[in-house]
């Protein structure tokens, strides 16, 4: 893993999390190990570059570790870490939050409204 220099916690994780696409991997990897073609087709409209991409910054991170099954055609895999383990409870609470906000959303509510610090 590479060190850098933040400011604060959030800057640090916002920095290995960036992107669209991420989560969705560390979504879909905490089901279990997974294929790059499996993790491909449960992430509608993700490019073999880009999931390749990013695959690969998550496993130079420490988020995730690949297998290669010696044997012909090769087989690799890809599993979560501990530490990718531990991202869990992270995108629970953003499930829970994406489902509040849809429920906004459907009542006809504008987000943010009425509501003040």
């Amino acid at each position: 893993m590479e060190t850098k220099e933040f400011h604060c916690p959030v800057e640090a994780t916002l920095s290995v999390l960036n992107g669209k696409w991420k989560l969705l991997i560390i979504r879909e990897l905490l089901k279990g190990p997974r294929r790059f073609s499996q993790i491909q087709r449960s992430i509608p409209g993700i490019t073999q570059k880009m999931l390749t991409k990013q695959l690969r910054e998550l496993e130079r991170d420490g988020l995730i570790s690949r297998k290669v099954y010696p044997q012909v055609p090769p087989k690799v895999e890809y599993s979560l870490t501990d530490l990718g383990e531990s991202l869990k409870e992270v995108l629970d609470a953003m499930h829970r939050w994406g489902e509040r906000y849809l429920v906004t959303l459907r009542s006809g509510s504008r987000p943010g409204a009425g509501a003040s610090r």
